[in-house]
């Protein structure tokens, strides 16, 4: 267990989730797991005696012993350091922007994908290296070190920049796919729509997942079975833009 490494406190009813989390945080080098807790008492009392081991609580907006977001109230009055990412079922926008106006470092929608986990953990290690490197920051420093809704190296505005693989005409059909449907779509609806493969569609939808301009969440095929769907959900236009 190395001194560097971030601690972090999850708060999860549902053993099952816990672990799926606790597995995504033992593949990110340089975080551990110091707790788990399945209620805001055993929360507190794994604080009360390692508080000084944890930087980050992941936790959930459903919790059997407290009411709403009450639990997020107390850690920002009684452990105003730690840095708080909601993972929840809750969808609402009223919780939403509570939990926003509560200073969340992130909000994930669950089922978490390990993909969207590990870009927040590696948010939060670039942050935390940022500002405990120096005593003060210029404006631009301190927009790079904050720039938690865009990719590495692109900028707040105008064309953003892509990664190998992906083009960007093939990402605006994706796009205008996913504005014309009234439902979100499964990537199989999107593959027909862009008149490409199954497998050719899901790469673009998972890379707009990851730059937050889609929302992936499960539905049910034909069959039954539980599938990814997509829906926009952030500004389409500068992935759209000519580089």
């Amino acid at each position: 267990m190395s001194e560097l490494d971030h601690g972090i406190l999850i708060i999860e009813d549902d053993f099952r989730v816990a672990e799926i989390h606790r597995a995504f945080i033992e593949r990110s080098p340089g975080f551990r797991v110091v707790g788990v807790a399945k209620s805001a008492a055993e929360a507190r009392a794994i604080l009360e005696t390692q508080a000084t081991q944890i930087q980050l609580v992941l936790l959930d907006a459903y919790i059997p012993d407290v009411q709403g977001l009450e639990l997020l109230w107390e850690l920002r009055r009684e452990h105003g350091r730690l840095d708080i990412v909601m993972i929840t079922a809750a969808r609402e926008v009223d919780t939403i922007q509570e939990a926003l106006r509560g200073g969340v470092f992130d909000y994930l929608i669950k089922p978490t994908e390990e993909a969207r986990m590990a870009q927040m953990l590696e948010r939060f290690r670039r942050e935390r290296a940022a500002l405990s490197a120096r005593d003060e920051m210029s404006q631009e420093e301190l927009d790079r070190a904050l720039a938690r809704l865009r990719p590495e190296g692109s900028t707040a505005s105008g064309p953003r920049q892509l990664p190998k693989g992906i083009d960007r005409l093939t990402l605006r059909t994706v796009i205008e796919a996913l504005k014309g449907a009234e439902e979100p779509l499964a990537a199989m609806q999107v593959a027909r729509a862009m008149g490409a493969s199954r497998s050719t569609a899901r790469r673009y939808l998972e890379f707009l997942v990851s730059v937050q301009v889609v929302g992936a969440e499960l539905g049910y095929g034909d069959v039954g079975r539980p599938e990814r769907r997509y829906r926009l959900i952030g500004d389409t236009a500068p992935w759209c833009e000519e580089g």
